[in-house]
């Protein structure tokens, strides 16, 4: 297989035109060894780390595709730690999709003189352009049309997708006792037009609280998928 990216948590390789091997690292994004899910750089390698976030990846993208929506997953193999998905192409170098259910993050560090820590958001949706050396700076509807970005049809496909994706998503978790407080997506368009939910689905892309307690990914997949 042709390696094709290396990205700060997979690597990517080609199976064949309209195949990818996404192989999970242990190498996890965050500052000075401390894991944070909003940040652009590796802050720490932690053994076993990949293989956590494949096995919460592989049980919400089965459950995703359950339901009847699209995802780019096909299959997973906890042991070789990789995940085989469907090709699609990003969107300009690649957007993320954040839903917010609770006030906390970088929402709340931009908007806190309007809101208080934890407080309830009713599945506010931001786009953020991927940009490391600009610190994925948001981008708003207009700016995403005027620079061909997005279409105002992928634009609302996306929203829409992404509440619907969330919500299920936040449920499954409730079903644990578990409160999903936001969650990251990036999506891509498929050779036939349609728009599908790619990357991955792992505790380093969300955050989730229990009994008013952070979850970090390696406890949150046990919650999730041994309780």
């Amino acid at each position: 297989m042709k390696l094709i990216y290396q990205g700060k948590t997979k690597d990517v390789y080609e199976i064949d035109e309209d195949h990818i091997l996404l192989k999970f690292k242990d190498d996890m994004t965050g500052t000075d060894g401390q894991f944070d899910p909003g940040a652009n750089t590796v802050g720490l390698t932690v053994e076993g780390a990949g293989r956590s976030d494949l096995k919460m990846s592989q049980a919400l993208f089965q459950l995703l595709n359950s339901k009847g929506i699209n995802t780019h997953f096909i299959s997973a193999d906890i042991d070789e730690v990789t995940m085989k998905v469907l090709r699609a192409k990003v969107f300009g170098n690649g957007l993320e999709i954040i839903c917010r259910f609770k006030a906390v993050g970088s929402f709340l560090r931009r908007y806190g003189a309007y809101c208080t820590e934890g407080q309830e958001l009713d599945a506010f949706v931001e786009i953020t352009i991927k940009d490391d050396g600009r610190e994925d700076p948001p981008i708003t509807k207009d700016a995403l049309k005027q620079l061909n970005i997005l279409t105002a049809d992928d634009y609302q496909t996306i929203v829409d997708l992404t509440k619907k994706i969330a919500k299920e998503i936040k449920g499954a978790l409730a079903e644990k006792g578990l409160d999903l407080y936001d969650i990251k997506f990036e999506y891509g368009k498929r050779p036939d037009g349609s728009i599908v939910l790619i990357d991955e689905l792992s505790g380093g892309n969300m955050r989730v609280y229990k009994d008013g307690k952070y979850l970090p990914p390696f406890e949150l997949e046990a919650a999730f998928l041994e309780a």
